[in-house]
């Protein structure tokens, strides 16, 4: 993983074996002989809901993260992309995967369909607009739930996930976020030298995502204009957020980190469109940058890109009273000051280690659950995307509070849909809500 666009998003592209042990660090051409197991009263029944790469990435990992578990039901609203993921577990963990044709959905409510089912875990990984619903439903439905990042796209869909996490953790259920980097080892070893105060206290932490363009479906003949953005849902900021709640929002969740998960009280920023211009990029920006105010001066600098043949960035550098921590995130963790030192301990694979984490707390009767702080760090994105879309300085409250719905209710979705495409916001235009 050597780039930062690198990542499970690219796993259903990766079909071959040998690629495939490459990228997720599992030695999956030693795997034992199949023996098929199965299902019994331990077992651990899977249900994915959203087969693109991504959620493919998840159920692999889950169905490597218990000797009993079983994905059993499988949903999206496309067959093509369910089909193609369905294959990739297929040839990656045969003896994992049990669904047979009566358990694959498809349709805006084949979430409904697995929900039903006799699952006990389920995997969330549609366009994050569909979140706060499907977190919503899973919950009422009694399940587990590994969810992807970002959990919403607007304020409103954050206050819905915040409260439906707290129902979860009445109810005894696990909810693990896809925010991996909290599971990632050099991390988890490089804040605990920084709680430890290495580098004294925090004053700044300066957080990049600095990446190329991203994948583009060309559009098909058959295609109507909303399947063709549905296929594309990561151009239109009703669907995605926009790239600095749905891609950058990794860095974000490092800052907040760093300073222990603390708010900020006021943002203000700016962003634009200035390479990704075309009308097929649907509406949302190209770069962003922010700064989060902290409480006694501290502040967060956030910078963000997704711009074709640009330097790549995906870096924090924090400095402290005493100090200072530089991450790259894919190579380096060091810190220099009053002390230095620099992991160099063995490495694992993040993604998997979040599903050990979720399923380990399962069998144990302690639900892993962190909804509420995934909520906030996926807030602090959409408050950045506020504060450079309408070019004002808010505070939390004022974010927090926004009445901006930007895309339909779940029932509300059919192929016949057509939801207004807003216009590239504008600062000093564009209105906050």
């Amino acid at each position: 993983m050597s780039m930062p666009n690198e990542s499970r998003r690219n796993f259903i592209k990766k079909s071959s074996t040998a690629a495939l042990t490459s990228t997720l660090g599992f030695n999956i051409l030693s795997a034992k002989p199949r023996i098929f197991k199965n299902l019994n009263n331990d077992t651990l029944k899977i249900g994915l809901i959203g087969c693109g790469g991504r959620g493919t990435g998840a159920a692999y990992q889950a169905s490597m993260a218990d000797p009993n578990v079983m994905i059993t039901a499988m949903a999206d609203i496309f067959q093509d992309r369910l089909d193609k993921s369905y294959e990739n577990l297929k040839l990656e963990n045969p003896d994992k995967l049990m669904v047979d044709e009566d358990h694959k959905f498809i349709g805006f409510d084949s979430y409904k369909k697995v929900l039903e089912s006799d699952v006990d875990v389920v995997i969330l990984a549609t366009p994050p607009n569909f979140r706060p619903g499907h977190l919503e439903a899973a919950v009422a439905a009694g399940k587990h739930i590994f969810t992807e990042k970002p959990v919403a796209v607007d304020a409103p869909g954050i206050r819905r996930v915040i409260e439906t996490a707290k129902k979860a953790k009445e109810n005894g259920l696990a909810m693990m976020s896809g925010f991996c980097w909290r599971h990632d080892v050099p991390k988890i070893d490089t804040y605990k030298k920084l709680s430890d105060g290495a580098i004294g206290d925090i004053q700044s932490v300066y957080n990049t995502y600095n990446t190329g363009a991203l994948w583009f479906h060309e559009r098909q003949p058959d295609w109507s204009d909303f399947e063709f953005e549905m296929r594309n849902w990561l151009y239109y900021n009703w669907m995605s957020g926009d790239h600095i709640i749905e891609q950058a929002i990794h860095s974000i969740d490092l800052m907040s980190w760093a300073f222990g998960d603390q708010l900020p009280e006021r943002a203000v920023g700016t962003g634009g469109r200035q390479s990704r211009t075309e009308p097929q990029f649907g509406n949302i920006y190209d770069h962003f940058a922010v700064v989060f105010e902290y409480p006694d001066g501290k502040k967060g600098f956030h910078f963000s890109r997704q711009q074709k043949d640009c330097s790549r960035n995906y870096h924090l550098d924090m400095l402290g009273t005493e100090g200072r921590c530089y991450i790259d995130v894919f190579r380096k963790h060091e810190i220099t000051g009053k002390e230095h030192w620099k992991w160099d301990g063995e490495k694992s694979n993040m993604y998997q280690n979040e599903h050990n984490t979720l399923f380990a707390s399962i069998r144990k009767g302690e639900p892993f659950n962190d909804g509420i702080r995934m909520a906030n760090s996926t807030m602090l994105g959409i408050w950045g995307r506020m504060v450079a879309y309408t070019g004002q300085s808010l505070t939390w409250d004022e974010a927090f509070n926004s009445q901006e719905v930007l895309g339909p209710e779940l029932d509300q979705f059919t192929w016949d849909l057509e939801w207004p495409l807003q216009a590239v916001a504008k600062p000093g235009i564009t209105k906050f809500t």
